[in-house]
């Protein structure tokens, strides 16, 4: 009797949260609708961040991008998304004609996604486990996504500089991937390669993770990619192909300076019994880090 009624309650549940989720969608509509009419105007990526189901208003750069490359048919990757009620591309595979691979070792990932989506349509394909450097070709490949992309996205809080390097050029039209803001503008660093890196057990301050924004800039010029921006957060980093960047009228002046997109507005770190403190700038001195200048792991400091 008692499962019988947690049953009941949870289908409640999913249905309401569905018939909200839903009202997110028709209000969203209507502000991407006025983006449309007026995408001449855009001069940033600052304008048009937009919040459905995204982490930091992802959801509002990605429409501007889809409409002014007039993407109609889509065809994604995200790495990294848990449940899938937070994600980059969410809000595209439930409102327009979207094929999609989804890759994450969240347990159960399958049912918990279908609390939030349908997946009747067989049109999201989910790889449930984790991605690294020695795999990720072939679960592209296994499931035919590894090439002729529209939008590419990775945010594995660890390891995301490695899986990325093992990537062909060009594999996307846009790309997006988390970086480190807490490493600053000039480091380029990033953690060493650690199979199932988990942030937090790297470094009690859970900010020693992922790749620094001028490495990652670095890395993705040589995959033929030119940096746009980021979000309104400072934590993910846009790219577009370079055979689609004459579509995009935003440009980065200076990418010698990079430190408006290293102020970041999230508050992450702990001291060493796991209690926030907001001491970002003292905590993550003394991590260990791969110097990609010098290809060696070092602590990292003030001088990087």
């Amino acid at each position: 009797m008692i499962n019988y009624v947690k049953k009941k309650i949870g289908h409640i549940f999913i249905k309401n949260q569905r018939k909200l989720d839903q009202v997110k969608i028709q209000i969203a509509q209507a502000f991407f609708l006025n983006l449309e009419l007026n995408l001449d105007k855009i001069k940033n990526l600052e304008t048009i961040n937009y919040k459905v189901f995204s982490q930091h208003g992802e959801d509002g750069i990605i429409q501007y991008l889809i409409k002014k490359l007039n993407l109609k048919e889509i065809k994604f990757v995200e790495i990294g998304t848990e449940d899938y009620s937070e994600s980059n591309t969410r809000y595209i595979y439930q409102t327009m004609n979207c094929e999609g691979l989804i890759i994450d070792p969240y347990k159960n990932l399958k049912n918990q996604i279908q609390k939030h989506i349908s997946l009747s349509s067989n049109k999201l394909k989910i790889h449930n486990d984790y991605a690294d450097k020695e795999n990720i070709l072939e679960i592209l490949k296994l499931n035919n996504f590894e090439n002729n992309l529209d939008l590419f996205s990775i945010d594995v809080d660890g390891i995301d500089y490695w899986i990325i390097k093992e990537l062909p050029k060009k594999i996307s039209k846009i790309f997006i991937a988390e970086y480190n803001p807490f490493f600053g503008p000039n480091a380029e660093v990033t953690v060493p390669y650690i199979k199932n890196f988990n942030r937090t057990k790297y470094h009690y301050s859970n900010l020693c993770y992922g790749v620094s924004l001028k490495a990652l800039v670095n890395l993705m010029k040589e995959k033929q990619y030119t940096f746009i921006g980021s979000n309104n957060k400072n934590t993910n980093a846009f790219f577009i192909s370079n055979d689609y960047i004459e579509k995009i009228p935003i440009k980065i002046s200076n990418l010698e300076n990079l430190e408006i997109f290293t102020n970041c507005k999230i508050r992450e770190a702990k001291d060493k019994n796991g209690k926030f403190d907001f001491r970002e700038n003292d905590e993550i001195l003394n991590t260990q880090v791969l110097n990609l200048v010098t290809n060696k792991v070092e602590y990292l400091n003030k001088s990087f």
